[in-house]
C-alpha cells in the first residue's frame, strides 16, 4: 500500500509534534567509520563498509541514537548501483547493498529499542541518551557529484552532457529500491543545483514513490546553492512536490545558517531542515580535510537556539560533526522550551 499525500504530509507533522517541535539529524558518517578502524580510502566511500564492515555502520547509528539522534540517515549518500557495477558487482548484487544500507539503520534503531528496557531496568545509561521515542530512518540519497566522487556536488558543475533526462535515468533505479527499503523516508542530500532538483522531484512523481522525502541542499556563499542556481527556484521545487515534506540546507558553513534559513522562509511553509558541516575546508585534489578550519561543538551549538528560533525544526551535523556534536545539539534542545510549534 502507498501513502496518499495527506497521509505522508503527516509523518513529519506527527514526528515533531511528538518530538516536541524540533527533531534531531544524526552527525557525519565518514569520519566516525573511520574512528571505528573503517579504511575508506576509496571512491565508494562509506558504501565501502557496506560490504567490508557493516557492524561498523551499525556501530555508529547506535552512537548517534545513544547521542540523541531522533533520525539517522542510512549509508547510501555514494552508494549507487552504478558505482558497484564499476567494481565488478551485478546489478542485483547493487541493489542488495543499497537495501542492507537501510536495513542495517532499522537494526541499531531496533538494537537501541532494546538498550533502551535494558536501560530502563539497570538504571545504568554512561551518559548515554535511552528514551523509547519516536526515530526515522531516512534513506540517503547524494547527488550525480557523489558518485562522480570528483568534488563536483560541491560545485553542481556536471558539464552539457548532464541532462534532465539523464540524470532521471541515473538515479531512478535506486531511488526505487530504497523506497521499498524499510526507511521512514528518503534524504536527498547535497544537492548542488535546480536540474538535480527537479529530476528528484520528476522521479518521486512519475513512480509514485510511496514513502516521504527531503531535499536539502549546500551553499558555499550563503545566497545560492553551490552551481550559482537560485536557492529561491530550488526551494520552489521543493515546495511544490507534494511527496516532498522537508527542505533545507546540509554540507554548508554553520556561518550561513541563518540567513539561509530565512531565506528558505520567503518560498516554503514546509519544515526546514539544517545539517551544517563543522566549517572545515574540503580538499577534492587531496580528498580529504583541511585540519583546524572548523568551528568547535561549542561554537557549532552556539547557534542552534539562534536557527530553532528563526525557523528550523530538524538539526543535526553533516561531514566532520561527531555523535559529541548531536550530544550537545540534544542537550541544548532539551534544555529549551520555545521549540513548540
Amino acid at each position: 500500500m502507498g501513502q496518499s499525500s495527506s497521509e505522508r504530509s503527516t509523518l513529519m507533522t506527527d514526528f515533531l509534534r511528538q518530538s516536541g517541535g524540533v527533531a534531531v539529524i544524526d552527525g557525519g558518517l565518514a569520519t566516525e567509520l573511520e574512528r571505528h578502524g573503517a579504511d575508506l580510502n576509496d571512491p565508494l566511500w562509506s558504501a565501502k563498509c557496506l560490504l567490508t564492515s557493516p557492524q561498523l555502520i551499525r556501530a555508529v547509528h547506535l552512537d548517534y541514537l545513544e547521542a540523541g539522534a531522533d533520525i539517522i540517515i542510512s549509508a547510501s549518500y555514494q552508494a549507487t548501483i552504478q558505482g558497484f557495477e564499476s567494481k565488478g558487482f551485478s546489478t542485483e548484487e547493487g541493489e542488495a547493498l543499497l537495501k542492507k544500507s537501510v536495513e542495517i539503520a532499522c537494526e541499531a534503531r531496533d538494537t537501541y529499542y532494546d538498550r533502551c528496557q535494558e536501560g530502563a531496568h539497570d538504571g545504568n545509561n554512561d551518559g548515554r541518551v535511552l528514551k523509547h521515542r519516536p526515530i526515522l530512518v531516512a534513506a540517503s540519497v547524494g547527488s550525480y557529484g557523489a558518485y562522480l566522487a570528483d568534488g563536483s556536488e560541491y560545485t553542481g558543475n556536471y558539464g552539457d552532457a548532464v541532462t534532465l533526462k539523464s540524470l532521471k535515468d541515473f538515479h531512478r533505479r535506486r531511488v526505487q529500491i530504497l523506497a521499498e527499503s524499510g526507511a521512514d523516508l528518503i534524504a536527498f542530500e547535497t544537492i548542488p543545483n535546480k536540474v538535480e532538483a527537479q529530476a528528484y522531484a520528476e522521479l518521486l512523481e512519475d513512480e509514485n514513490i510511496r514513502i516521504p522525502a527531503w531535499f536539502s541542499f549546500n551553499s558555499k556563499d550563503g545566497i545560492n546553492v553551490v552551481s550559482g542556481d537560485s536557492l529561491f527556484e530550488c526551494v520552489s521545487i521543493a515546495e511544490s512536490c507534494k511527496r516532498v515534506v522537508a527542505v533545507g540546507i546540509n554540507c554548508t558553513p554553520p556561518r550561513f545558517i541563518q540567513g539561509l534559513i530565512l531565506s528558505i522562509k520567503k518560498v516554503s511553509t514546509k519544515p526546514i531542515l539544517i545539517y551544517p558541516n563543522s566549517g572545515e575546508s574540503y580538499d577534492p585534489e587531496a580528498k580529504e580535510w583541511v585540519e583546524n578550519t572548523g568551528v568547535s561543538d561549542d561554537s557549532f551549538v552556539s547557534h542552534v537556539k539562534k536557527w530553532c528560533e528563526v525557523g528550523a525544526s530538524l538539526v543535526g551535523g553533516c561531514c566532520r560533526t561527531t555523535p559529541n556534536t548531536v550530544r550537545a545539539v540534544h542537550r541544548t534542545l532539551s534544555n529549551s522550551s520555545t521549540f513548540q510549534p
